[in-house]
C-alpha cells in the first residue's frame, strides 16, 4: 500500500482496542503514514473511508458536501440493526445530525448559553460542585475512593443539570442509559430500549418545563419560541436529548483519564501545581492525547468529492478518527509524550467545522476547575492500583475508566 492510495483497502476492522492503554492502536499510525484515507470494514461487514492524517479529517469536517445526517443512506452507523435504524430514522434528528440551513437554525438560538462570557458567571457555582465532591472525598474513612463515582461523574452531571433545569435527582437514571447506549457490548435491543428510555425521560421533563419554565437554558427556549409563535416540544426534546447525554460522559471520562495521565507523569503535573497559569494549555493537550470520543465523527458523502488525491463517491460513508489525527506527528511533535505546555488547540477532540462541539467551553472550564482544586486540596493524590491494573472501556464508544481507585 502507498501514501494516499486512491481507492486502497485496508485489513483493519473496527472497533480496535487502544494500547499500553493510552495509545492508538498500532494500526492506526500505519494506516496515517501509508494511507491516510483508506476503505476499512465496519462492525456489521459494511464498508467506508477511514481519515487518520489530522489534515485530511479536517479537510472532511469543514466540507458541507459531507453530511452529518444519520437519516442519509450509506451513514456510517455504528452497531445498529435494521430495527433500531427505523426507530432512528423515524425520529426527530438531534442536532449534530442535522446539515445546512437546518443545523444553523437549531444552533443559533442555544449558542449563546456556551459562550465564554455566560459560561464565566457560572464558574463560581462549577468551583462550589467541586469543592463539595472533594469534601466527601476527604471525609470518607475508608480508602481507596473511587474516582469514578466520587468525581468524575458527579460532578459534570450536576453542572449539566443545573444548567438545563434538570433535577439532579434523576442523574443517576440518565447516567446507567447513556452508558448502556454507548457500549459496544450491549445488545442492540438493549441500546435501542436504553434510548427509548433516555427520550421518554426527556419527554417528560420538557413537558414539565412548558408549565412551569424556569431562568434556565430550556426555560429560556421555551419563552423565545413561545414568544415567536409557538413551542417546537420535539426540537427541544432532541436537543435535550443531546445536551444531557454528551455533556456528562465525555467530560466524566476526561477528569478520570487527565488524573491518570498526570498522576502517571508527575513531573507534568508539577508544571501546573506550581503554575495554574498552565493548566488551561494541560486541559488542551489531555484532550488531545486522549481523545475520548475518537471515531464518532461520522460523515456520508451527498455528492462526488475529491480530498488528497482519493476520490469519494455520493453515497459512501467517512469515518473521521480524532484518536488518530490527534497524535500526527506532522502536526504534534512526539505525539506519544505527554506535553502540558504543548499549546495543542488545534486538536479534533472537539471535532472542525459547523458541528464542532457546542458545549467545548464548559467542558474545559470543568476540567481546568476540577484539575486545579484537585491537586490543590489533595496534594498527596495517588493511584491505589497500578496504571495496567485499571479497568479501561475498551468496549465504549466515548473511552474512559470504569474505576479510579485512589488514595492520599
Amino acid at each position: 500500500m502507498t501514501k494516499n492510495a486512491v481507492g486502497a483497502s485496508a485489513d483493519l476492522e473496527l472497533p480496535v482496542e487502544r494500547g499500553c492503554p493510552f495509545a492508538p492502536p498500532a494500526e492506526y499510525e500505519r494506516l496515517r503514514e501509508q494511507a491516510p484515507i483508506t476503505r476499512i470494514t465496519l462492525p456489521g461487514g459494511t464498508q467506508a473511508w477511514w481519515v487518520s492524517a489530522h489534515r485530511e479529517g479536517r479537510a472532511v469536517l469543514a466540507d458541507r458536501r459531507f453530511s452529518s445526517d444519520r437519516r442519509n443512506d450509506g451513514f456510517p452507523l455504528f452497531n445498529l440493526n435494521a430495527a433500531t435504524l427505523r426507530q432512528f430514522r423515524s425520529q426527530p434528528p438531534l442536532m449534530v445530525g442535522m446539515d445546512g440551513a437546518e443545523h444553523a437554525a437549531a444552533r443559533r438560538p442555544v449558542i449563546g448559553e456556551f459562550t465564554v462570557r455566560r459560561l464565566a458567571a457560572l464558574r463560581p457555582r462549577i468551583q462550589d460542585i467541586v469543592d463539595r465532591f472533594i469534601d466527601d472525598m476527604l471525609a470518607t474513612e475508608h480508602r481507596p475512593v473511587d474516582l469514578v463515582q466520587a468525581l468524575s461523574l458527579p460532578v459534570p452531571s450536576l453542572v449539566i443539570c443545573e444548567l438545563l433545569g434538570a433535577p439532579y435527582t434523576d442523574h443517576g437514571f440518565f447516567q446507567d442509559r447513556t452508558a448502556v447506549a454507548v457500549r459496544r457490548s450491549s445488545s442492540a435491543q438493549d441500546r435501542q430500549r436504553a434510548l427509548a428510555d433516555l427520550r421518554s425521560f426527556i419527554d417528560d421533563l420538557i413537558t414539565r418545563k412548558e408549565s412551569e419554565p424556569g431562568d434556565d437554558l430550556f426555560g429560556r427556549q421555551i419563552a423565545r419560541q413561545r414568544s415567536e409563535g409557538a413551542v417546537d416540544h420535539e426540537g427541544l426534546v432532541s436537543l435535550a436529548l443531546l445536551l444531557l447525554s454528551a455533556g456528562h460522559e465525555t467530560t466524566a471520562n476526561m477528569i478520570s483519564l487527565g488524573v491518570i495521565g498526570l498522576l502517571d507523569r508527575p513531573e507534568q503535573l508539577a508544571l501546573i501545581t506550581a503554575d495554574p497559569g498552565k493548566t488551561p494549555m494541560a486541559v488542551e493537550e489531555l484532550l488531545r492525547y486522549f481523545a475520548v470520543a475518537d471515531a464518532v465523527t461520522t460523515r456520508v458523502a451527498t455528492e462526488d468529492a475529491r480530498i488528497s488525491g482519493v476520490d469519494i463517491k455520493a453515497g459512501e460513508g467517512v469515518v473521521v478518527s480524532g484518536l488518530s489525527a490527534n497524535w500526527d506527528p506532522s502536526v504534534f511533535t512526539n505525539p506519544a509524550d505527554l506535553d502540558v505546555e504543548r499549546k495543542a488547540r488545534h486538536h479534533l477532540a472537539f471535532g472542525f467545522g459547523p458541528h464542532q462541539c457546542l458545549g467545548q467551553n464548559l467542558a474545559r472550564m470543568e476540567l481546568e476547575i476540577v484539575f486545579d482544586t484537585l491537586f490543590r486540596r489533595i496534594p498527596t493524590l495517588r493511584l491505589a492500583v497500578p496504571v495496567g491494573e485499571l479497568p479501561f472501556k475498551t468496549d465504549a464508544v466515548v473511552y474512559g475508566a470504569d474505576e479510579l481507585p485512589v488514595t492520599w
